[in-house]
């Protein structure tokens, strides 16, 4: 009888094992697919979430709950602990839109995937210009951009007698981290300065006999004076050859410079103020001016030691984003007539 309920008992206890056995395996089963499923309630907009530094994966766990990004803690933890990544959750600001696994969510926090904020200079812009954009853009306040642009240390290789990085700073679309500082800028712009201006265009400055502060200078000013990509390399030939020639280069955005330096520009270029006293005046002084007065793109660093092989010393605008260019002073002032005086006076006829 003993052996009787013996068996009995072993055979339940096996029943109740067995049972256990496929209950675990079900349930981890259901984790493994939980974990690898992207979770769909996402779907109901964006997340911006930040994970400040020690955040414990606890604490990490319950902020994606929160924020409707993973179903429940217990299953990120799993998914955590199933990835062995759970050292590697990286601090930051993430942006969650599009449903994804609890795995993918762990990946991209240990990945460090954090949320980039752009910031785009266009070509042309002047250091109080961008931190205009910078503060605009709410990165920072313009005061700190314009203190950030003061590191002449960034530049003392390639530029000892910059005073400020007028110019140095590329202008391009930058992806930056919430966290990051005008500092931080600043110097990625600097250094896609320099990836840019490289090695092959500053043998070209070595044979041309120009200083790197003057290249830069000198595209400052084919920037400023086009926005035409094929019209650059003209505009630097006519500068080339009136440097060449000792002819003053007579280039009216660098009297405005000169002007907003001294705070005296108010948007209307007079007849007086080509008289303005500065060195930065190219109407009264026949040298490239002592820096530069933007920051000029690749094509303008380029154009400025490729000019064109063209015997053009005069441009005038067309009025339509181009330029008519001559090599006479009575075909410039034929253009100026014609691009100038009389498309004024048509304009005036038709209001």
């Amino acid at each position: 009888m003993v052996k009787k309920y013996v068996l009995s008992a072993l055979v339940v206890m096996a029943v109740l094992v067995a049972a256990g056995a496929v209950i675990a395996w079900i349930t981890w089963r259901d984790m493994l697919d939980q974990i690898s499923s992207p979770y769909s309630v996402v779907n109901s907009g964006s997340v911006l979430l930040r994970i400040q530094p020690g955040t414990s994966t606890s604490e990490i766990a319950a902020r994606l709950v929160e924020a409707d990004i993973v179903s429940s803690e217990w299953v990120f933890r799993f998914a955590v602990w199933r990835s062995g990544r759970d050292r590697d959750l990286q601090a930051g600001e993430y942006l969650f839109d599009v449903p994804l696994s609890p795995l993918d969510v762990v990946t991209k926090i240990a990945d460090g995937r954090v949320y980039l904020r752009r910031i785009t200079f266009p070509e042309g812009l002047t250091l109080s210009e961008m931190s205009t954009i910078f503060e605009s853009e709410g990165f920072g306040v313009s005061g700190s951009f314009i203190n950030a642009s003061q590191q002449v240390d960034l530049v003392s290789d390639l530029d000892p007698g910059a005073t400020d990085l007028e110019g140095y700073l590329f202008p391009e679309t930058y992806a930056l981290p919430s966290d990051a500082t005008a500092d931080d800028l600043v110097r990625a712009m600097v250094e896609q300065f320099r990836a840019v201006f490289g090695e092959r265009l500053r043998g070209r400055a070595r044979d041309r006999k120009l200083s790197i502060r003057q290249v830069v200078t000198l595209a400052s000013i084919i920037e400023k004076e086009t926005g035409e990509g094929g019209e650059r390399s003209l505009v630097s030939a006519v500068f080339n050859n009136r440097l060449r020639i000792g002819m003053p280069l007579q280039s009216d955005p660098t009297v405005i410079y000169a002007l907003e330096v001294a705070g005296l520009y108010d948007g209307n270029l007079t007849r007086e103020n080509l008289q303005y006293d500065s060195p930065y005046n190219t109407y009264r002084y026949r040298e490239i001016p002592p820096g530069p007065i933007a920051s000029p793109g690749g094509a303008a660093l380029r154009a400025s030691l490729e000019p064109a092989d063209a015997s053009y010393l005069y441009f005038v605008s067309r009025n339509d984003g181009t330029h008519a260019f001559a090599d006479t002073l009575r075909e410039h002032n034929r253009n100026v007539r014609e691009f100038q005086i009389e498309y004024f006076r048509r304009q005036r006829a038709r209001e």
